[in-house]
């Protein structure tokens, strides 16, 4: 069959015109949709993707910023989708914080939450705001201790692997002693 036969066949007739067969259709789209057409659809690309991100769980800014870095041109039109993004108030490093703090705070202390957020680029005062939503570290202690361990240490050795336990969960020396001492004061 010549070549020239394929493009005058018809394809598809839908009663107002026959329609030709384009095979740069698919070139075309999947180059645009990649961002090719100009700067704005690098931007808007950017936003789409930051927002796929946001809607399976918030992010700190800084994370965010770093997940889309790959898919910038630059760092400045990352940080200006971020922007458009905060004062949408579609992204919040106090709330990301808050979040975080209320999913995590019944099984680690403050020493440890306060690390995590600080690693995801919270600033101290967000952290500071934030950490009272987790409650009463003492009480989170005394949970996360009866749930592993059934009695008080009764020789050195258990001290000494119960305290190591719960200061790797992030309670400060203090609150592990009271534990351990049993009081709850």
């Amino acid at each position: 069959m010549p070549d020239h036969a394929l493009s005058t066949k018809p394809v598809a007739s839908d009663g107002i015109g026959e329609m030709e067969p384009d095979s740069g259709a698919v070139k075309r789209r999947s180059s645009s949709w990649r961002g090719d057409a100009g700067p704005q659809a690098g931007a808007t690309q950017l936003r789409v993707r930051a927002l796929q991100l946001l809607t399976r769980r918030d992010h700190s800014r800084a994370e965010l910023r770093a997940k889309l870095a790959g898919e910038a041109e630059s760092a400045d039109e990352v940080d200006a989708v971020l922007d458009v993004l905060q004062e949408q108030h579609l992204l919040s490093d106090q709330r990301y914080a808050v979040q975080r703090v209320a999913a995590r705070g019944r099984r680690y202390g403050d020493a440890r939450l306060k690390q995590e957020l600080r690693q995801t680029g919270v600033s101290d005062e967000d952290i500071a705001t934030a950490l009272p939503e987790a409650g009463n570290e003492i009480e989170r202690c005394q949970a996360v201790w009866a749930k592993k361990f059934d009695s008080l240490p009764q020789t050195p050795e258990e001290r000494a692997k119960q305290t190591r336990f719960l200061q790797y969960r992030g309670f400060s020396g203090e609150v592990i002693r009271r534990v351990m001492r049993g009081t709850n004061q």
